[in-house]
């Protein structure tokens, strides 16, 4: 399987083209044979701009979301557009509210088909408004991707290692995390980006975005490790795609070689 990470430049509040630079991204991934794209948290209002969240909330059907599954289909490739704003009110069911905004997260198949949903659960607080903004989701975030069974989690959700042993335990063999981490944590992003993936032996990869908004820097440096904790790829902190092959079938074996996974006690 061939997975790329966009690592896109986010302006906060222009939509318009931070949605284009996403269009061109997963077009340039489907010409580089991926099969799966990930693009970053918010990637098209920008996480940090929580003063334009509630003009530019959209449902599930709404243009961002369609533009995606176009491309997908048309391209031919997966895609998780992770993440956008989104109306719960705009949503007929399976919404933690029936109003409010959430920050979802959306997996297409390669013909464009919505195959899940995933709102994000832990939602920051420290210097944040999304807590004050946003409702937290309630449902594990499982697509099923061809032979490869996926986990949505994102950003701050990196920090409660149980949303990740819940997901492993769900038969995720791959986890993709959207992000906007800031720069001045760098240190966490690293450790709790590896460690995720070494304790629950399954493939991580994390997707962030890159640019200032106001006081807030984005870090870049999006990654993917292997179930053993080996880095496979990653970027600097410019925008970036990059591309990489995995093997999904290497978590058996990492499981087979050091049974941590088999001798763990619930």
């Amino acid at each position: 399987m061939r997975l790329a990470l966009a690592q896109l430049a986010i302006e906060g509040g222009d939509v318009e083209s931070n949605r284009e630079r996403a269009a061109e991204a997963i077009e340039s991934a489907a010409r580089r044979g991926a099969d799966l794209v990930a693009l970053p948290e918010i990637f098209n209002v920008g996480y940090f701009a929580f003063e334009t969240y509630q003009r530019n909330a959209e449902g599930l059907d709404g243009p961002t979301l369609s533009a995606v599954s176009d491309l997908a289909a048309e391209h031919g490739i997966g895609v998780l557009a992770g993440s956008i704003v989104e109306d719960l009110s705009l949503t007929d069911d399976g919404t933690p509210a029936d109003e409010g905004l959430a920050n979802t997260s959306v997996s297409f198949d390669r013909d464009g088909r919505r195959r899940a949903v995933y709102r994000k659960h832990h939602l920051f607080g420290y210097e944040s408004a999304e807590a004050e903004l946003l409702v937290p989701g309630e449902s594990l975030g499982i697509a099923e991707f061809e032979d490869v069974t996926v986990g949505m989690t994102t950003c701050y959700d990196l920090r409660f290692p149980e949303l990740y042993r819940d997901i492993a335990e769900a038969g995720a063999t791959l986890v993709l995390v959207p992000s906007a981490w800031p720069y001045p944590r760098v240190e966490h992003w690293t450790v709790l980006s590896r460690a995720r993936a070494v304790e629950n032996q399954c493939f991580l990869a994390t997707i962030n975005g890159s640019g200032s908004y106001q006081d807030a820097t984005l870090l870049g440096r999006s990654t993917v490790y292997d179930p053993w904790g080996t880095l496979l790829a990653s970027t600097g902190d410019e925008p970036d795609l990059v591309v990489t092959d995995i093997d999904p079938a290497r978590v058996e074996r990492v499981r087979e070689e050091f049974p941590a996974w088999r001798d763990r006690r619930r």
